[in-house]
């Protein structure tokens, strides 16, 4: 069985034809190709509360400039979390779903910056 076509229809055509999108490709929407970019399985709910759920995949991106605000990817003493990536005092902090703040020092480290989001499960 082939794949359906919107353009290879039999009968009237459709006023609707000119609004027919072609196949959607994400990893080109998401840029994927570009160096540094990776696509991250998310396990657990530590960021629902940023609508970020298990099985998510997010498209994090290694040389992203931070921003406060923005959700990272980070390696705390060799874990790697997600967290909300903060600003105090011209000091960078990650803020994690819960627990303290943490101030990024020499085992801690930001690995990317979270790009995009692509739920699997709806």
């Amino acid at each position: 069985m082939g794949q359906y076509k919107g353009d290879e229809t039999t009968g009237f055509q459709s006023p609707a034809q000119d609004y027919i999108e072609g196949v959607v490709y994400l990893a080109a929407i998401l840029d994927l190709r570009r160096p540094g970019r990776y696509p991250v399985r998310v396990k657990g709910q530590a960021l629902a509360a940023r609508g970020i759920h298990d099985g998510d995949i997010l498209v994090a991106d290694a040389a992203a400039e931070p921003r406060a605000g923005v959700v990272c990817v980070a390696m705390v003493g060799g874990d790697v979390i997600l967290a909300t990536l903060s600003k105090r005092a011209d000091v960078w902090v990650l803020k994690p779903s819960s627990g303290a703040l943490i101030t990024i020092a020499d085992d801690v480290e930001v690995w990317a910056i979270v790009q995009a989001l692509v739920r699997t499960n709806v």
